[in-house]
């Protein structure tokens, strides 16, 4: 995978209540990812821009919900990807200096 590559499969951090429950019992992070971005390709630059070692990923479709506009019109949001990044015992990464 090239360089630019890397930087463009991770789009930003996914921090929800679940996401920061699940990084404090499992050691995990969740990051929105290119939604043809695969498992070798999270890990590989997820080890790069942040120097940690990857235990695995895991990968997930997100359906985009359905709103309802004022005219009673619906609107589809975006489907979009996720991955849980498990980190190896030790590593940990700061998602406070992403900011």
């Amino acid at each position: 995978m090239n360089q630019e590559r890397i930087f463009k499969v991770i789009l930003g951090p996914h921090l929800s209540e679940k996401t920061s429950r699940i990084s404090e019992q499992n050691n995990q992070v969740t990051f929105k990812v290119l939604p043809d971005a695969s498992k070798p390709e999270v890990k590989q630059a997820i080890e790069k821009l942040f120097n940690v070692q990857v235990r695995d990923v895991q990968i997930m479709n997100v359906k985009g919900k359905t709103k309802r506009t004022a005219q009673g019109k619906s609107r589809s949001r975006s489907d979009w990807k996720k991955a849980y990044v498990r980190l190896e015992q030790g590593q940990e990464i700061d998602l406070a200096d992403m900011g």
